[in-house]
C-alpha cells in the first residue's frame, strides 16, 4: 500500500486545535486535502485556534484546506460541509471523528445540558458524520473513518466517576463495532484509535491533577492515525488501537520525542489500565 496521504481529501472534525489539527498537519505534509470541521470561527481567549488558523497551517505545511465552521449536533450543518467538501475537492477519502466534549462529573454535578452536548456531540455526532459522508466513501478508493475512541468496556469502575462522559465517548466506540461490520461489504474500514497516555491538549484542563509533563504531545496520535489511514481499508477494519502499539508496530522503539518532558512519569489515558 502506499504510504503516502498525498491527494487523498481528508474530513476532520474539531481539528482547528490539539489532536484534530495535529492529524490534518500530519496529512497535509503528505499533500492531502482537508476539510476542518469545526465550530471555532473566532479566537476564544481560553482555547487557542480556529478553523482559519488551521486552514493556513495545513496550507503552509504543504496542504489544502478548506475552512468549515461546523456545529456538529446540526444535521443541516454536516450536510452543507459535506457538501462543499465534494465540491471543492471532488470527493472524500478519508473521515475523522475527532470532535468530541467532556465533562468529568458525577451524576449529581452533571447538568443536562452537559449531558446532551457530550450526547449529541460524542456519539451522535460521529453518527450522522460518518452517515453523510457515507456515499462519497462508497466511491473513494481507499476509504477509512476513523474515531477518536477508547476500547469499549463495560467495567463500571470507567464509568462510575464520570457516567455520562463515559457513556457518550463508549457511544463512538460501539459505532466502531456496528460501523465496521456493516461496512465491511462495501470496503469502507472503520477504526477506533486512543492515546496510551494522556494527550496535552486544552482539554486536559478538565482532568483534576493532571500537569503537561505527564503527557505526550498531539504529534503520537498523528503519526499513529497517518500509519492507519494508508493501510488497505478491506485488510485492516473493526480495530481497537492505541497509538503507541500502532507505532511500535511501524518499527518506533523510541517514544521520547513525542513526551512533553522526556524522561517524566507519564500518566495512562482514561478508560485503560
Amino acid at each position: 500500500m502506499d504510504n503516502t496521504l498525498a491527494g487523498k481529501t481528508l474530513f476532520i472534525t474539531g481539528a482547528s486545535r490539539g489532536i484534530g489539527l495535529a492529524i490534518a498537519m500530519r496529512a497535509a505534509r503528505d499533500g492531502a486535502n482537508v476539510a476542518i470541521a469545526a465550530k471555532s470561527g473566532v479566537p476564544n481567549p481560553k482555547l487557542p485556534g480556529t478553523i482559519h488558523t488551521a486552514a493556513a497551517a495545513v496550507e503552509e505545511a504543504g496542504g489544502r484546506a478548506l475552512a468549515l465552521k461546523v456545529d456538529i449536533r446540526e444535521e443541516a450543518q454536516i450536510q452543507a460541509a459535506v457538501a462543499q467538501t465534494v465540491e471543492h475537492f471532488g470527493g472524500i477519502d478519508i473521515v475523522v471523528n475527532n470532535a468530541s466534549a467532556i465533562w468529568l462529573a458525577g451524576v449529581e454535578a452533571t447538568p443536562a445540558k452537559r449531558f446532551d452536548l457530550m450526547q449529541q456531540v460524542n456519539t451522535r455526532g460521529t453518527f450522522l458524520v460518518t452517515q453523510a459522508c457515507l456515499p462519497y466513501l462508497k466511491r473513494a478508493a481507499n476509504p477509512h473513518v476513523l474515531m477518536l475512541a477508547p476500547p469499549p468496556s463495560l467495567d463500571p469502575k470507567w464509568f462510575a466517576p464520570h457516567t455520562a462522559y463515559t457513556i457518550a465517548k463508549m457511544g463512538m466506540s460501539l459505532c466502531v463495532l456496528g460501523m465496521s461490520a456493516e461496512f465491511a461489504p462495501l470496503g469502507i474500514a472503520v477504526n477506533a484509535l486512543w492515546p496510551r497516555t494522556v494527550i496535552a491538549t486544552a482539554a486536559i484542563g478538565m482532568i483534576e491533577g493532571v500537569r503537561p509533563e505527564q503527557c505526550r504531545r498531539p504529534g503520537i496520535v498523528a503519526d499513529a492515525a497517518h500509519a492507519i489511514l494508508t493501510r488497505p481499508a478491506r485488510a485492516w477494519s473493526g480495530h481497537f488501537a492505541l497509538d503507541e502499539d500502532i507505532l511500535r508496530e511501524q518499527g518506533v522503539e523510541d517514544f521520547d520525542g513525542y513526551a512533553v518532558q522526556p524522561g517524566a512519569p507519564l500518566l495512562p489515558d482514561l478508560f485503560l489500565d
